[in-house]
């Protein structure tokens, strides 16, 4: 056994570990479980299911990754949870595998989880993520790039939330979250544009005007959807950002919530 391996962690034979990876004491590793280098599994934490974790990832203490989904539909069919790099999921996190046989949970590279939060069957997380402490995902919630997820925030099953959004915490999201904007309230409702969130990620000056300008018209006018829609395209620059958003508004199936 490695030296980097506790000797009061249970990990099985049959787990892949890289040479690299450090297991603290009573950490539970299980039998279809595989670890890339330089990942931590702190003390108390335990990686079981069919999961596969990237490298440079830090687990904390207790979490628990690769449980069963909470869905009554399962009946112990072969499921996964895949996990990349970069990622720190903090004390009493939970991620469960997919529910399907053959299915999916997802978490993509360079992302926050925060203590507490959950992030039920078959999402799909993107990258450069951040969920505050008790951000709640129920199953098949997809979330893009560089979203940030206030603590306390709860959201439906089957939303989307979209590239650089970001949700007040507290907030009950029952509808899809537009990219690009700020989301806050009982429900949740778009109240304007992540502009900070668009300056770190260097966005032009002009990209910024053109979707502010899309926004009034899509979210404040009081226009429909379709109508929305075609008074954009009627009098603004239609920018790889700006059709992203639209592309994003017309495939929702939830729908967005509006003031």
């Amino acid at each position: 056994m490695s030296s980097k391996i506790d000797k009061n962690a249970i990990v099985s034979e049959k787990a892949r570990l890289d040479s690299s990876v450090i297991v603290g004491p009573y950490a539970i590793i299980g039998p279809d479980v595989e670890i890339g280098a330089d990942t931590t599994i702190d003390a108390f934490a335990q990686v079981i299911g069919n999961t596969k974790i990237g490298k440079n990832c830090h687990i904390f203490s207790h979490a628990v990754i690769g449980n069963p989904p909470q869905d009554l539909k399962y009946r112990g069919e072969q499921s996964f949870l895949i996990v990349g790099d970069n990622n720190i999921v903090r004390e009493f996190v939970t991620m469960n595998l997919g529910t399907e046989k053959g299915s999916k949970t997802v978490i993509g590279n360079n992302n926050l989880i925060m203590a507490y939060s959950h992030i039920a069957h078959d999402c799909i997380i993107g990258n450069n993520n951040v969920l505050a402490n008790c951000a709640t995902l129920a199953g098949h919630v997809t979330i893009e790039d560089k979203v940030t997820i206030g603590g306390l925030v709860a959201i439906h099953q089957f939303c989307r939330l979209g590239m650089l959004s970001i949700v007040g915490g507290c907030s009950k999201v029952v509808q899809d979250v537009a990219p690009f904007s700020m989301s806050d309230g009982h429900p949740s409702v778009t109240c304007g544009l992540n502009l900070i969130g668009m300056k770190r990620a260097n966005f032009s000056l002009e990209t910024v005007r053109v979707l502010k300008k899309a926004f009034k018209i899509i979210f404040f006018e009081g226009h429909t959807f379709d109508k929305a829609e075609e008074l954009v395209k009627k009098e603004l620059p239609l920018t790889k950002e700006l059709s992203y958003l639209l592309s994003f508004i017309s495939s929702s199936k939830r729908g967005l919530g509006r003031q």
